[in-house]
Order: C-alpha cells, then structure tokens, then sequence
C-alpha cells in the first residue's frame, strides 16, 4: 500500500527513556541506568506518584506518599531497606511497605518491580 514507508527511527532523550510501556500489566517507568543503587526517585504509575529505589542492585516500589499526613517519600533518605519521611520521621520498609517508625500507622501499598535488560517495570499488586 505505501511502498516506500519507512518507520522513523530516533535516539531516544532522556525525557523520553522515561516513558511508559506496558507488558503484561506491567508498565515501564524507568531504566536502570537512571536509578542507580542507593538512590530513590519519583515515577509515575498512570497518574500515581511511585516511590522507586534501587538498594544493593534490587529494586522496590512503594506509594511516594506518607500515609501520616501525605509527605513526599521521594524528597526523604533511604536507609538500606527504609525510606524516612522528610515531614515527621515516618519510616516505612521498601519491600514490605509496612511502618518502621511512627508517627505513621498505616502501611504504604508496594508494586511488583521486575527489570527487563535497563527497563525497570511496575505493577501495583
């Protein structure tokens, strides 16, 4: 039908490496090379803000917001296994989401991670 079609080939830039792609209720939210071990970032998870960190090479997803009273766990510390909220202290575990720490009572929701090659995939659970 359009025999000299070509699909359009680009390098990606960095905006777009953070794109999503889904695969098997799973969607893209970043490469392995932007979250590199001991560092956290906020993704986004069609429209939900995610917490994702990279601890010793594994990598966790929990809600980016403290469930005391909404702090932003991305602007926070990780401590190995933990994030501290940077409002109150709240700590709450990365692979479980539960509360290490108050003054929060209430567990964070974690996502499934999985990488594909430098993809870093998320799913809620």
């Amino acid at each position: 039908m359009f025999p000299d079609w070509k699909p359009l080939i680009t390098k990606p830039s960095f905006s777009d490496s953070m794109c999503a792609v889904k695969t098997e209720g799973y969607t893209r939210v970043a490469s392995t090379d932007e979250v590199p071990p001991g560092v956290s970032r906020k993704v986004d998870l069609a429209g939900a803000a995610v917490l994702l960190a990279n601890v010793d090479g594994s990598y966790y997803a929990i809600r980016n917001e403290c469930t005391h009273v909404g702090g932003p766990l991305d602007e926070g510390r990780l401590y190995h296994f933990e994030v501290e909220c940077p409002w109150h202290g709240s700590r709450f575990d990365l692979r479980t989401g539960s509360v290490t720490h108050g003054p929060a009572r209430l567990p964070e929701p974690t996502y499934d991670v999985k990488v594909d090659g430098k993809n870093i995939l998320i799913r809620p659970k």
